[in-house]
């Protein structure tokens, strides 16, 4: 299977998950409160777990969800479930779209209807509650646009097939940075390519290549038409003819190719 895991996710009624959530955010505020916020997240983690299992709940903590696609292996760990409910934990100043990101990937790859984020590295305790659509969705009914895509060399084709067998493998709404790692591991290479204008050298720019003379950017916008003028603009300033862009949203995957 291309994801595995053994996480004991179950779906909670509202009110249970309101009596559970009470437990849990008072046993992470008494964490904080004997540990103070500048300890490492794992820490966090285990004394609310303590906390937790001695007030009689289910708790497993770092279970592990394996992805693969084709000889290629990525192991996530979710930082803890209670009694079927997920919880990721934080220890930073405060919590950002990146943290919510990364929690509705995990929700995701396990089919879980909510999530919710603990922060403890702040002045108290933030929880922010994240509502998920996937136990009422089908996260494989997948859509691929190729409009603006055609295919540069050889290796494009590759590329594009893997990507899009990815999606249909894992479904919507994953972290495109895994479609990113795959790419990389099966078709590509990551160099630092010189940046020059008017023939001053400025420096590099980390570039993931899959032939000589064609990058890919994998991106998970809104704004398309904005990210499409910024990456037309560096092109201009590197030695590539092309970029290959695949943006997902969602259940879409759009391919687009941007040449000089």
């Amino acid at each position: 299977m291309p994801i595995h895991h053994d996480a004991a996710i179950r779906f909670l009624s509202d009110q249970e998950f309101n009596d559970l959530d009470h437990l849990v955010m008072a046993c992470a505020f008494e964490a904080q409160n004997a540990l103070g916020r500048l300890c490492e997240e794992t820490v966090y983690e285990q004394d609310l777990a303590a906390r937790l299992r001695a007030a009689g709940c289910q708790v497993a903590t770092q279970v592990p969800v394996r992805v693969s696609y084709e000889g290629f292996e990525k192991v996530y760990r979710l930082d803890l479930i209670v009694n079927g409910m997920l919880y990721e934990l934080k220890a930073v100043g405060r919590l950002s779209n990146i943290h919510e990101t990364q929690a509705y990937h995990y929700a995701a790859l396990v089919g879980a209807d909510r999530v919710k984020l603990l922060n403890f590295g702040g002045g108290k305790v933030e929880g922010r509650l994240l509502a998920c659509p996937f136990a009422k969705m089908d996260r494989f009914n997948i859509t691929v646009n190729r409009q603006k895509w055609q295919a540069l060399s050889e290796h494009c084709l590759p590329l594009s097939k893997t990507a899009e067998l990815c999606f249909q493998e894992w479904g919507g709404f994953i972290d495109c940075q895994l479609i990113s790692e795959v790419l990389l591991h099966v078709h590509g290479r990551k160099m630092r390519l010189p940046v020059i204008r008017d023939g001053n050298p400025l420096g590099h720019h980390a570039v993931m290549l899959h032939d000589d003379a064609t990058g890919f950017e994998i991106s998970a916008l809104l704004d398309t038409a904005a990210h499409a003028n910024h990456l037309k603009s560096i092109l201009n300033h590197l030695p590539l003819r092309a970029w290959q862009w695949i943006n997902i949203r969602g259940k879409v995957m759009t391919f687009e190719t941007i040449c000089r």
